[in-house]
């Protein structure tokens, strides 16, 4: 394992704010905390908002609160890009200074129509460097007029060559970049140039990113030499792929954290499923508390491949996660949704209407979704189990049996209710399903839930024997 100086590791991450925080991005703050705090380093967080159209401040603060939810915390104060313009022009000015760039007056139609020419025919195209060779004098008579113009750096000949810690030695040949721009005619700054200056003034050691940025890599590098900078280590990681081992996106239904967040998934079990994303832990251990993630991330268990988003597997860590918290806990992420849940209930019943609907619930959502019977009383019946299970009136006279049993249960507890239907079901020399599948059906309306004595145990006596007496009264239905 690469072993780095508890001063040494200042890592970043960098969002657009034209949109809340997707998966992709997520998995690289998450990966980039994680390696901060494994080496007792820096994690920043840099708001990358030059688009002044699409950039919006909603979106830097569900962006915050996303990763703040994730627990994914950062050091130092928030930097926006949109407040250093005067030092990207100062370190556009030292490029020109140094002619590692020059202005260039080339029309921007007429470019485009030779590439789209190119491109048409099949070639390559990189820009000719038309204005590489201007004089100082034919500047001079262009600015005087008003010409519009980019400032492009210079591509030096020979390559490029970096290691990264995840893909090894990539080579780039210089003559297949162009003179790419870095100011444009209004005098803003380009991506790459924004990102490296901004990087070196931040003192960022490692970047962690997407390998859709391998491609802005030698360009940068570029950059970095010739604005002397020193070079930090670059880190590309695999992309999140959908189902169809493509780029997750919208069409396969991705959504931000936000989404998951109000769908009713846990920060910690979304947090461990992103992290086993394209990182292997070297186990089989799929259950990792934000402390374990903590001690076991290391760069090296990077995987080159591509990791497949499996909502399913999503679903699953979120469930074992409810499974593994105390009831306490659940109940104050039910009330971070909803602090109306179980309002007029006490304590201990919401605690142990949660005990009771945990094992079966994949989100807190649908933990609380599907208790709604412990509260009210059903308004309906599932028409499926009414048709299959309380067909006739004989039904109804088995019901009022029960209840006359259930009446004289002195001590409410599963398994004196389970006693006596059995006993009951004995005597009637029936099988106590014929009793189980109406019952449940009268108390909660559903066809299906948790152990039936157990809900009924919870949901007390005369809730019980009130919801009986009702169905008794209006079941069956005449479904034809």
């Amino acid at each position: 394992m690469t072993q780095y100086t508890n001063q040494s590791v200042r890592v970043r991450f960098a969002p657009s704010p034209t949109g809340e925080l997707h998966l992709g991005g997520a998995r690289t703050a998450l990966f980039n905390w994680l390696f901060a705090r494994s080496h007792n380093g820096t994690f920043l967080l840099r708001i990358e908002d030059t688009d002044k159209v699409r950039s919006k401040q909603n979106f830097v603060d569900q962006i915050c609160e996303s990763l703040n939810w994730m627990n994914c915390d950062w050091d130092e104060k928030l930097v926006y890009q949109s407040k250093r313009n005067d030092i990207y022009k100062k370190s556009i000015q030292k490029l020109l200074t140094s002619d590692n760039a020059y202005r260039c007056f080339c029309d921007k139609e007429e470019l485009a129509r030779i590439r789209g020419e190119r491109e048409k025919a099949g070639l390559g195209y990189t820009y000719p460097g038309t204005c590489r060779s201007l004089t100082q004098n034919n500047i001079k008579v262009k600015l005087e007029n008003n010409t519009l113009n980019v400032i492009r750096i210079k591509i030096p000949k020979g390559e490029t060559k970096f290691s990264d810690s995840i893909y090894g030695e990539i080579t780039v040949q210089n003559n297949e970049l162009d003179d790419f721009i870095v100011a444009r005619t209004d005098g803003s700054p380009t991506y790459n140039f924004t990102a490296v200056v901004d990087d070196n003034d931040m003192g960022i050691t490692h970047i962690i990113r997407g390998e859709d940025h391998i491609s802005n890599t030698p360009k940068q590098i570029i950059l970095y030499n010739a604005l002397g900078y020193g070079l930090p280590q670059f880190v590309h990681l695999p992309m999140i792929l959908g189902p169809d081992k493509k780029r997750l996106s919208k069409r396969h239904g991705a959504t931000g954290v936000q989404a998951f967040r109000d769908q009713g998934f846990l920060s910690s079990a979304l947090v461990n499923y992103l992290a086993l994303l394209g990182w292997n832990p070297g186990t089989e251990q799929e259950l990792f508390r934000l402390e374990e993630l903590i001690g076991e991330f290391s760069l090296e268990r990077v995987l080159k491949k591509g990791a497949v988003f499996d909502i399913q597997k999503l679903e699953w860590v979120n469930q074992q996660t409810i499974l593994k918290m105390k009831n306490e806990d659940i109940l104050n992420s039910i009330h971070s949704i909803n602090m109306l849940w179980g309002d007029s209930r006490y304590l201990d019943y919401l605690l142990s209407v949660i005990e009771l609907m945990k094992p079966r619930c994949k989100t807190i959502i649908e933990l609380m979704d599907s208790s709604d019977y412990f509260f009210d009383d059903p308004q309906e019946y599932d028409s499926k189990t009414m048709r299959k299970r309380w067909k006739t009136n004989e039904v109804n006279e088995l019901i009022i049996y029960f209840m006359e049993v259930l009446k004289n249960i002195v001590t409410w507890t599963q398994e004196n209710i389970e006693i006596e239907l059995r006993k009951l079901s004995d005597i009637k020399e029936l099988s106590p399903a014929k009793f189980i599948h109406p019952v449940r059906l009268a108390v909660s309306g559903a066809g299906a839930g948790p152990s039936l004595f157990h809900m009924m145990e919870v949901l007390g006596k005369d809730v019980c024997i009130r919801r009986l007496e009702k169905a008794v009264e209006i079941l069956p239905i005449d479904h034809d």
